[in-house]
């Protein structure tokens, strides 16, 4: 959780960076926090709560990275984290082609590894026209893969897990909620029974389709259940 004194609290994953020893956030303006976040000079402070949850479980093998926007952040960091063997396919969603963030990067990361990384747009300005979840159900259909993880937008993560869950693939899926207290005890993280702070951030795609509010719900900062 990411503080900007006198704005707001933000959920984020930590980016990794280019300079050693270093870690970073990628800020991408949307609403009043994060624009006031981006807007932080050098020198002022914020306030870093965390890190909260468990980790990703990397399997060996063919493996499917699923990811929108911002929600690549943690995929990033779990591309340093797999096999010299292991052949990765990463799927980049983005809007358009001013918001695709981290091709670069992924491929350099990626180069000691057999891997492929497409890019899509829903407007069609670079990569693939259309949502990335259309090529990953057509991908699914073509390719076996071992695993596949995915962070982004809800509604995004709901049709991943349920594509590769339909084809019996162990698939993950890291989860965004407002952790207010980060040790399970507010609730304002819960998905249903789930506390995204203590059982999360990173939930099992058979776990996440038996519960009701994933893809469907979430809560607003006051707590009240808003539909997506």
């Amino acid at each position: 959780m990411v503080w900007v004194p006198g704005v707001n609290e933000l959920p984020m994953s930590i980016m990794i960076s280019k300079e050693r020893e270093k870690a970073a956030f990628t800020i991408r303006k949307h609403g009043v926090a994060s624009t006031a976040l981006y807007n932080v000079g050098i020198g002022k402070q914020i306030g870093v709560r965390g890190p909260y949850g468990n980790s990703f479980e990397i399997k060996k093998g063919k493996l499917l990275l699923v990811g929108g926007g911002t929600g690549l952040v943690p995929l990033m960091r779990m591309l340093t984290n797999v096999g010299p063997n292991d052949e990765v396919t990463l799927l980049m969603g983005a809007s358009t082609k001013n918001e695709v963030f981290f091709e670069d990067f992924a491929k350099t990361l990626l180069q000691k590894n057999k891997h492929e990384v497409i890019v899509t747009t829903d407007d069609g300005t670079y990569g693939k026209k259309g949502l990335v979840t259309d090529v990953l159900e057509d991908l699914l259909q073509k390719t076996k893969f071992d695993a596949v993880y995915t962070c982004g937008p809800e509604l995004m993560m709901s049709k991943t897990v349920q594509y590769a869950t339909s084809k019996g693939i162990f698939v993950q899926a890291s989860l965004e909620r407002m952790m207010k207290c980060g040790i399970g005890i507010c609730g304002s993280c819960c998905v249903n029974e789930d506390l995204v702070c203590r059982d999360g951030t990173i939930f099992e795609g058979k776990h996440l389709l038996s519960n009701s509010e994933f893809g469907q719900s979430h809560r607003s900062k006051s707590g009240i259940l808003e539909n997506y």
